[in-house]
Formats: C-alpha cells, structure tokens, sequence
C-alpha cells in the first residue's frame, strides 16, 4: 500500500501520465516480492527441518545409549518415573520414526513443515498484496483532477492500512486497534519520507 501509494503521489505531480502505470507496477512488484519471500522462507524451513531430521536419525544409531537417555530426561520432566518411565522409553525407541518424531518435537521443538500449505499461503499472500496495493492507484483511474485523486487515494491508503494492521493484530492474538494504529503510524511514516526525498531532489 505504501509504495504504490508513495510512486503515485510524487509522480502526479511531475509526470502525471506515469503516475497509473508506475502505481500498478509497483503494486505487482510489491505483491510479487511479498509471495517470493515468503515462499522462500517456507522453503528454508523445510530444508532445515530435513536436515535436522537426518541428523536425529543418525545420532540414534550412531549414539544410541545416548539419545534413549535423551528421551528419558524429557520423559522425566514430565513426570514420568520408575518402570512407567523404562517402558516408556522402550516403547519409543522400539521404533525409529517414531523415536525421530519424539525427538523433534520435544527435544528440538520442531514441527514438520507443510510445503504445500506453505506455497498456497505465499501465493495468497503475494496476491493479496498485489491487489491492496492497487488501492491507492484506483482514484486516478478516473481522470478526475489529481489533487483530489489524491486525497481520496490518501484516504483509502489510510483505511488499508488500518484494515490491514486490524487484522494483523487480532490474528497474533494482540490489541487490533492498537496494531491498525501502529500499522498507520509505520507507513504514514515511510510515506512521508518518500515525499521529503522527492522534494529534496527537486
């Protein structure tokens, strides 16, 4: 929203004909960039959790005593005692995904990925980005004069943003109004930079 927000801003006033296209296209980069990252990051994740998962599976067979004593410390913090706690154990390790599973989850405290998910989530994400940046751009669209087109566009980037860092904010569990305000206050801030930077170069 920012971005696409801030290119057309100072570009209406410059080069006004530019001002749609370059709003769109920073829009679709922004959206495209957003995807990108965070399919990469799913990625990343994934390949960690593989590779952690690989060294699980060699240190118990490669040091055995020591991994089951592993899985009987963690059983030991949860109360597990005496025979309950050896039959435990060896109900575990009689079985090598098993004991791998155990292992990632409560000693490295690691879930595994879903790759799939992950991908459909950063596509969502990229796509979402993608058309809330166009927010700002759709006021000159209608070739009205570009002060108003300007405010309006202001307006509804504002209205993005408090949205945007509403729904943020109650997903993580956290003050909605406190992130949409948090959330305006982050790019009315970047906004007004971009503006100072284009009047500073003249």
């Amino acid at each position: 929203l920012v971005v696409p927000f801030a290119v057309v801003a100072v570009l209406v006033g410059v080069a006004a004909p530019a001002a749609v296209p370059a709003g769109i296209a920073a829009a679709v980069a922004g959206g495209v960039a957003l995807g990108l990252g965070r399919y990469l990051a799913a990625r990343a994740e994934t390949e960690h959790y593989a590779a952690e998962r690989r060294r699980e599976e060699e240190e118990t067979v490669e040091y055995e005593d020591r991994e089951r004593w592993e899985v009987a410390a963690i059983l030991h913090r949860y109360g597990v005692r005496g025979d309950a706690l050896r039959l435990a154990v060896d109900s575990i390790c009689s079985d090598t995904k098993r004991w791998v599973d155990f292992m990632m989850r409560f000693e490295l405290d690691l879930k595994e990925p879903e790759p799939v998910r992950a991908a459909r989530g950063a596509a969502t994400a990229g796509a979402s980005a993608a058309v809330a940046g166009l927010l700002p751009v759709l006021p000159f669209l209608g070739g009205g004069a570009p002060g108003q087109a300007l405010m309006v566009s202001a307006l509804l980037t504002g209205a993005g943003l408090l949205g945007f860092g509403w729904l943020k904010a109650r997903g993580d569990g956290q003050a909605p109004i406190a992130g949409a305000l948090q959330r305006l206050l982050a790019g009315g801030i970047a906004a007004a930079a971009a503006l100072v930077a284009r009047m500073a170069a003249g």
